[in-house]
């Protein structure tokens, strides 16, 4: 049985799409103004997991990621640059081309830009001002929201304590401080379409529903993003949706988390801002780091969790892949014994499916899954010792190929493999690094984050550390 953390229930929910054998699934995607960062990166790998094992559970997957290509950051970046806002978006559309293709991202089945739906968003505002729930002021159209009694259901904030969210224009022409634009006033020298309301151009929120509602219908399965869209902009899609259609919008909200530096949300103010570019770039050609690398570290952590970025994780993720390829490479290359006795080969690979699978279906858990492959990694190598047959490697090597295809790992050739080697390819977490994560997740522990927790000791176990909580509260570790 499928469950996935709901946002809007704030509980994993046992997943039942609408129709059944099909998923229809949105994803906000990116406002095309800059390089994709690694925060990208993170939203990018862990909705394209998702949407790989509902597949391979046997769902027929529609899978929607959208492109922001008209905005104030687009506008300013053209300003600042001298050129066109049409062509700062073809760059940057062509560069997140770029990284999604570098990171093993599969296309979605659309990816609409939100310019390319401008009579879909007049629309929708039309219905929303047809059922006096929006209002206009001048050349400008807003969302009342005290129209929409359950505002705040997602984010779980009440309406009176509620102040304007940071991409919410403060306008005191509204009536209320937290309306939002559904459509903004043409200003000299910025793009505009016309509407019944004048020419003007459309709010960042309302281009998601008239996108969503376009390709998937007025109802649909799954809606993601990151932590950060929860308030005000996926509240403000429910809201301005639903009050619109008079239907559920999307039926499960899910939410990857941050990613971090030294604990520290990555952002460029601080200095600690990673473009996706520069993490493949930034290591010299002895370290390359791959897709795999990438997607390795992204996933070792629960999607749902904070997940801190350093060269440190990469170069362990290198390693926890390396010891993967070294046993592949030895599936492949290890001559057949005359007296291969196979032994519980079978039973293993099977139980080892068994197990990927239920960990992926309690909320995509990919630390555990992660671990699971180190374990059946670590078994094949005893297997091997005694000799396999020429079948028995033969389906270890499709169980890696196939089950790790869902991860998006474990798909290169193993001869073609660049190996990094640390004790002969064994993944070396230092000591230290191991007492810190075991502190951190005491620190979650003692907050009652106990996904935190769980996810810090699926993360060790990953890289082959085992935890042993002993009854005075202390914690044994060993490798």
């Amino acid at each position: 049985m499928l469950t996935l953390f709901n946002t809007l229930t704030g509980h994993k929910d046992r997943f039942e799409p609408l129709a059944p054998g099909q998923v229809k699934m949105y994803v906000c995607g990116v406002t095309v103004y800059d390089e994709c960062h690694v925060g990208h990166a993170r939203s990018a790998v862990v909705f394209d997991v998702m949407r790989r094992y509902l597949e391979h559970r046997g769902y027929a997957v529609t899978f929607v990621k959208n492109f922001t290509d008209v905005d104030d950051k687009i506008i300013a970046r053209a300003h600042q640059l001298g050129i066109p806002w049409q062509a700062v978006t073809a760059r940057y559309i062509a560069a997140y081309d770029r990284d999604m293709g570098r990171l093993g991202i599969r296309q979605a089945t659309a990816a609409p830009k939100a310019t390319e739906h401008i009579a879909d968003i007049l629309r929708l505002v039309a219905m929303l001002m047809d059922k006096g729930v929006a209002y206009q002021v001048e050349g400008d159209v807003y969302f009342q929201v005290s129209c929409y009694p359950a505002y705040g259901r997602l984010s779980k904030r009440k309406l009176d304590e509620m102040q304007a969210g940071a991409r919410v224009d403060v306008d005191e022409r509204k009536r209320s401080p937290i309306d939002f634009a559904l459509w903004k006033s043409a200003k000299p020298g910025e793009p505009a379409w016309e509407s019944p309301w004048g020419p003007g151009r459309p709010g960042w929120h309302i281009e998601c529903s008239a996108m969503a509602i376009t390709h998937l219908g007025e109802t649909f399965d799954i809606h993601g993003g990151g932590q950060d869209l929860i308030f005000p902009h996926h509240e403000n899609e429910i809201a301005q949706s639903c009050a619109a259609t008079g239907k559920e919008f999307a039926r499960y909200w899910v939410h990857n988390g941050f990613v971090t530096v030294d604990q520290e949300k990555m952002s460029k103010s601080l200095g600690n801002f990673f473009t996706i570019r520069e993490v493949f770039e930034k290591f010299p050609a002895s370290e390359q780091v791959t897709a795999e690398v990438v997607r390795y570290f992204l996933l070792s952590t629960h999607y749902r969790s904070p997940i801190d970025f350093s060269d440190e994780a990469l170069r362990l993720a290198r390693a926890g892949l390396n010891n993967v390829y070294n046993l592949l490479l030895r599936l492949d290359e290890q001559p057949v014994s005359k007296e291969a006795a196979d032994g519980d080969a079978q039973e293993c690979l099977s139980k080892f499916t068994v197990a990927f699978e239920q960990a992926m279906d309690d909320d995509f858990n990919t630390p555990v899954a992660l671990a699971e492959f180190q374990g059946l990694r670590s078994e094949l190598n005893t297997k091997l010792q005694g000799g396999l047959s020429s079948h028995a490697k033969g389906e270890a090597r499709d169980v890696f190929r196939r089950v790790g295809r869902v991860l998006g790992l474990f798909q290169v050739p193993s001869k073609d493999w660049e190996f990094q080697e640390t004790q002969s390819g064994v993944a070396t977490i230092l000591d230290a690094e191991i007492e810190r994560q075991i502190e951190a997740r005491h620190e979650a522990r003692r907050s009652k984050d106990f996904a935190r927790a769980d996810a810090v000791r699926a993360a060790l176990a990953a890289q082959g550390i085992i935890l042993e909580d002993r009854p005075d509260g202390t914690t044994r570790w060993k490798r």
